[in-house]
């Protein structure tokens, strides 16, 4: 992660997170520590956001993270991203327009089709989890 300025995390990063994998964890104890940005794009959140009362782990995360809506100019680049990476996941392209916008690495359980995003639209380097 020393090359990027922050994190973005993908549904799967935030599964591992509940799991208690301690790779996120110490990718989010490194962005901490040197206080770089980890957001969660507001797709993301809604694939994996099922019922509060038993997803303490999410709820706490989510007051360390910022939630990015999706407005019309991102969801745009999105689309154009899936075309050009000849791809249908929108969520994952919305991971990969934010992270390569914003120079972030992506956190993902996912690293084929955000590997082909990447290679459409460059910025961004992955981790997978």
């Amino acid at each position: 992660m020393s090359d990027r300025r922050g994190l973005t995390l993908d549904a799967g990063a935030l599964l591992a997170y509940g799991r208690g994998d301690d790779r996120v964890r110490a990718f989010l104890r490194i962005a901490a520590t040197h206080r770089r940005p980890v957001v969660v794009p507001a797709p993301v959140l809604t694939q994996v956001w099922r019922d509060g009362r038993r997803q303490v782990w999410l709820s706490r995360l989510l007051r360390e993270v910022d939630v990015l809506p999706v407005d019309r100019t991102l969801a745009r680049r999105a689309g154009e991203a899936l075309g050009r990476a000849e791809l249908s996941d929108a969520v994952d392209a919305t991971v990969a327009v934010i992270a390569a916008t914003r120079g972030h690495a992506v956190l993902t359980s996912d690293p084929q089709d955000l590997g082909c995003l990447a290679a459409v639209l460059g910025g961004f380097s992955i981790h997978v989890v």
